[in-house]
């Protein structure tokens, strides 16, 4: 009988390591965005969705 433990294993490893890799890409991601936004809002750049909630009231 053939022991497939090593793929098994290996396949394991790969999976846990590309899904944080994910994760961690979508955190730096997430930093940089809000680094971006924080910009623009200092330069006086409003979002779209705040103008129409202000509209709304």
């Amino acid at each position: 009988m053939i022991s497939h433990t090593g793929f098994v294993l290996a396949s394991y490893g790969a999976a846990i390591i590309v899904l944080a890799a994910l994760i961690g890409w979508i955190f730096i991601d997430q930093r940089s965005q809000r680094q971006a936004l924080q910009e623009l809002e200092s330069r006086g750049v409003r979002r779209r969705s705040e103008t129409k909630m202000d509209n709304a009231s």
